[in-house]
């Protein structure tokens, strides 16, 4: 896998992609309290096909409309962080390592959300990418190679930033 990194440029739309990385961040700190309160009641894991169908169902609740401002995918990729951190912590216990389960985020301290197949539209000529119907222009300061497969979004202090995940092998 080779990664591309690149900077968004400053626009107004900047703030709906700070919008959906706020609901994952809402979406992430859900699920754990979800993966706390089942584990407190039953002693079990928390299988993450179950969550992931629980919050296709919460997407019809008004409280909850913050889990449609981002794709399926982005919410389904959370479900995924947080049982491969589980998934970790069960294990780190196996082995008699000392460590935490995973914790609660601050919203303003979430990082990034990813988006796999769709909810993403490149367009390598003029250089923007269409995320959820939004277009956005970044900085190209390099040819990409090969197939992108993963899109992720990720904030830092200094601005946005636009990851491309990609196989490394050329287009033909």
């Amino acid at each position: 896998m080779k990664t591309f990194c690149f900077k968004l440029y400053k626009s107004e739309h900047n703030a709906k992609l700070h919008m959906q990385i706020n609901a994952a961040a809402l979406t992430y700190n859900h699920c754990i309290a979800l993966h706390n309160r089942y584990y407190k009641l039953f002693g079990k894991f928390l299988n993450q096909n179950k969550l992931k169908k629980h919050l296709t169902k919460l997407k019809k609740i008004a409280k909850f409309k913050y889990l449609l401002e981002f794709g399926s995918q982005a919410v389904q990729d959370v479900v995924e962080r947080i049982n491969k951190a589980f998934d970790l912590y069960f294990g780190n216990l196996n082995r008699k390592i000392r460590c935490s389960p995973p914790k609660f985020k601050k919203v303003k301290r979430y990082k990034s959300f990813t988006l796999k197949q769709t909810g993403w539209k490149l367009d390598e000529d003029n250089r923007t990418i269409t995320i959820n119907g939004q277009r956005y222009k970044y900085f190209q300061s390099r040819r990409i190679s090969g197939k992108i497969k993963t899109v992720t979004i990720k904030r830092d202090s200094f601005g946005r930033y636009l990851r491309l995940l990609g196989d490394g092998r050329q287009k033909f």
